[in-house]
């Protein structure tokens, strides 16, 4: 297992937050081969299928439980070529079949309020409305908006560059608004909560020299959101979603989308026009008087 997630991260590049999950996954199969007195390599296709079963019992949601199939399958594939396994036991192995629901985002209102509730009288405060206005104007992921450096943000030029899944570098424009209010950060409120320490990332949390992370910047959102009544509606992830579906309600080529969010197939993007055709249904089922 250890030489699988060495490979995982050496050769393959993929990044640590997903090696985690793979780490784990495989972690739950290992519990699950000792109990039955077994080693992973050792587990038969009958094994792997028991395996999912006990996951769905626990009650495990299917998108889950699929994503734990793909990691068995890597892992196994991966023993047959470098460690001699004469078969993969989970190669015709599937997981359940995941219901494919539709991104959730908010209203360009919803938004608005949103970029407006930080104090930005205060140090804190301009750095949370950085944060929110770069991450709706990019759709970066927010582990690449706590991963950014100072010198990945070109101001001057209105870009970002940033390393998404697979360590794959994009550039991503940033639009006016975002890029003063990054300026401002800089600036002012950097300097002010960083002190006399010194940091490597652009975004620092409230004591200074050290960057701000996932859940921290989760915890920073989830307070400005529950006043305004978003918080069960609001994460991260639902700005990304906003930022795609609002450029595509104003007319943007679903390509450039897919390359601004770094999706490798096109097709995880035309999720996004799902969404505008469920919106054209609800408007026409509400104003068309012979609907």
């Amino acid at each position: 297992m250890d030489a699988f997630l060495r490979h995982l991260e050496a050769e393959r590049r993929l990044s640590a937050h997903t090696v985690g999950a793979y780490a784990r996954d495989l972690q739950l199969l290992g519990a699950f081969a000792a109990a039955r007195g077994s080693r992973l390599e050792s587990l038969d296709r009958g094994g792997v299928e028991a395996f999912v079963r006990h996951l769905m019992a626990e009650g495990r949601a299917p998108r889950s439980v699929a994503r734990v199939v793909a990691s068995i399958r890597t892992f196994y594939r991966y023993l047959v070529v470098h460690q001699g396994l004469e078969t993969s036991p989970a190669a015709s192995v599937r997981g359940p079949r995941a219901i494919r629901t539709l991104p959730r985002f908010l209203s360009a209102d919803e938004v608005d309020a949103l970029l407006r509730a930080p104090d930005v009288h205060t140090a804190r405060g301009v750095r949370d409305r950085a944060m929110i206005e770069l991450l709706y104007a990019t759709g970066l992921r927010v582990s690449e908006l706590v991963a950014l450096r100072p010198v990945d943000v070109n101001l001057e030029d209105g870009l970002l560059k940033t390393t998404g899944k697979g360590r794959k570098e994009r550039l991503v424009p940033i639009g006016d608004e975002a890029r003063d209010w990054v300026l401002r950060y800089v600036r002012e409120s950097r300097p002010a909560l960083l002190g006399l320490r010194s940091a490597p990332h652009l975004f620092v949390n409230a004591r200074g020299g050290t960057g701000m992370t996932r859940v921290g910047f989760w915890k920073v959102l989830r307070g400005y959101a529950t006043p305004l009544g978003l918080a069960r509606r609001l994460s991260p992830h639902v700005l990304r979603h906003s930022f795609a579906t609002h450029l595509l309600d104003h007319g943007a080529d679903l390509r450039a989308i897919q390359v601004m969010l770094g999706h490798a197939d096109l097709s995880t993007t035309q999720i996004y026009t799902h969404v505008l055709d469920a919106r054209l249904r609800t408007l026409y089922d509400r104003f068309h008087p012979r609907r």
